[in-house]
């Protein structure tokens, strides 16, 4: 009886000097266009087994961050056991999100955007009306992490504030203001505290 074979995830990738040829950056870039435009160039993406693309940071990862916000306010969450990345296990986190996948190839005109609505749908109850928009990357080459993922961050301006967890890794949810976020920014993820920083400051 032949034992049936683990089937590895391929997920979106680009080539790290691409990204360093478009302009490298540490921390958050608002300049959308000029990356996006490259970096989500299928010449360029490659669908790439996810554990070997874990260990060689001469690939990123890319991966939607979607924040939901309603009025003043920003959904946050602690990650718990049984959560994708065990290296950000118990941080706190404003990001909901994934790898692209290679189930999402085939799925519609824009991988990228089909890959980010199942990441969500995966995690989380989106309960409300909104609207969407991309704000900027995120790099932090300081991580382990960080090194083998670059973050693509969009904003979600929800009518109410109306998101459950649908992953039992996600606890500890709720709405808070930036300012309440931003007194416990240690306990958060460095993708996290970098859009708390840039996004949220002065808010």
């Amino acid at each position: 009886m032949t034992a049936t074979a683990t089937v590895v995830e391929q997920v979106l990738v680009v080539p790290t000097l691409l990204f360093h040829e478009v302009g490298y950056f540490q921390g958050f870039n608002p300049d959308t266009e000029r990356y996006l435009k490259t970096l989500l160039d299928p010449a360029y993406t490659s669908y790439r087994p996810r554990d070997k693309m874990e260990q060689d940071p001469s690939f990123k990862q890319l991966i939607p961050y979607c924040i939901f916000r309603c009025d003043d306010q920003i959904f946050s969450y602690r990650r718990d056991k049984g959560q994708g990345e065990s290296r950000l296990l118990g941080k706190r986190s404003v990001g909901i999100g994934g790898h692209i996948s290679s189930i999402d190839e085939n799925a519609g005109s824009s991988s990228y955007l089909e890959g980010m609505r199942r990441e969500i749908e995966e995690e989380v109850f989106l309960e409300a009306g909104y609207r969407h928009r991309c704000v900027g990357l995120i790099n932090d080459d300081l991580t382990e992490v960080g090194k083998v993922h670059l973050g693509i961050v969009h904003i979600f301006d929800l009518d109410a504030p109306q998101v459950r967890p649908r992953e039992q890794s996600i606890i500890q949810t709720g709405f808070a203001t930036p300012a309440e976020l931003v007194r416990d920014r240690d306990q958060f993820e460095t993708w996290s505290q970098i859009c708390l920083d840039q996004l949220f400051a002065s808010a």
